[in-house]
């Protein structure tokens, strides 16, 4: 493999982990426009406790996770109760007050020319400072965030938040706690998000506003929905076919957004489960 190829499966492996966050969130019947604002928090509070307060990059990465996880209890709080359109545009506004805090606060991060000079990650005394390193590291966060998502959905837990995502009303009629369930996936979801910022940031080595805009959680629901929002496997497939397309269309940009939308319309209208729902498909028709 070129490191061309390196970096892409890298890139794969990060969006795995992203995607995966949001794949929880969806699990209980919400869908969040603003998914990137999380990515972008726990990237800044890791990038600033490792490079101004000296903390270690487990205990930063560790810092910037919990900060995305706080950040989402308080909010989700609030606006859990909404649903649908409502909801998203309620992300969609809070991820752009994110955008604009990071530019207005300039003295802490740099504001529109961001933070650059991150140093790679660490662990236990091995520095992830070549990209066939850090592709060890990622691939091994993506297998786990997977691995947790497949865990999760043979759970009561899991199956609680199927409930939720059916039919609200009757699984509160049942007994279920629908506030509690979807706050608690809100908060996970958007702390695997973190995690995936966290190490995007280290493997970069650069952090912007700009890096985490509105564009970054269309893409995540993008490749959430193509590769199929109630399969385990969604998020890798997603990411595994729509990662690389900016790579190959990068001489005409308009071309895949173009691309984009073309293919979300045509999942949402003949596979609703996304390209994960293939197999199924196939058999049935068998």
């Amino acid at each position: 493999m070129t490191d061309f190829h390196v970096h892409l499966a890298v890139l794969v492996c990060l969006n795995v982990v992203i995607v995966s966050g949001l794949a929880l969130i969806s699990r209980t019947g919400q869908l969040s426009l603003g998914h990137g604002a999380f990515v972008g928090i726990a990237a800044y509070a890791a990038v600033l406790a490792h490079m101004k307060a000296g903390w270690p990059f487990w205990l930063s990465a560790l810092g910037g996770i919990a900060a995305a996880a706080l950040v989402a209890l308080v909010l989700g709080w609030v606006i859990l109760r909404l649903r649908g359109v409502y909801f998203v545009l309620v992300t969609f506004a809070f991820a752009e007050l994110v955008r604009l805090a990071l530019l207005d606060w300039s003295a802490l991060t740099g504001g529109a020319n961001g933070i650059a000079g991150i140093p790679p990650a660490t662990l236990f005394g091995v520095a992830f400072d070549t990209k066939a390193r850090f592709l060890v590291l990622a691939l091994g966060v993506a297998a786990a965030s997977a691995f947790f998502l497949k865990r999760l959905a043979t759970t009561p837990t899991g199956h609680a938040y199927d409930a939720v995502s059916e039919n609200p009303a009757l699984a509160e009629a049942s007994g279920l706690n629908v506030h509690r369930l979807q706050l608690q996936a809100f908060v996970i979801g958007c702390a695997i998000a973190g995690l995936g910022g966290v190490l995007l940031a280290h493997y970069v080595g650069f952090v912007s506003p700009e890096s985490f805009n509105t564009t970054l959680s269309i893409n995540v629901i993008v490749m959430l929905v193509i590769g199929g929002r109630q399969s385990v496997w969604g998020p890798l497939i997603g990411a595994a076919i729509l990662t690389p397309l900016p790579e190959l269309l990068r001489g005409a940009v308009q071309t895949q957004h173009i691309f984009y939308g073309a293919a979300l319309i045509l999942i949402l209208h003949f596979m609703p489960g996304g390209l994960a729902s293939l197999p199924g498909r196939f058999a049935k028709g068998r």
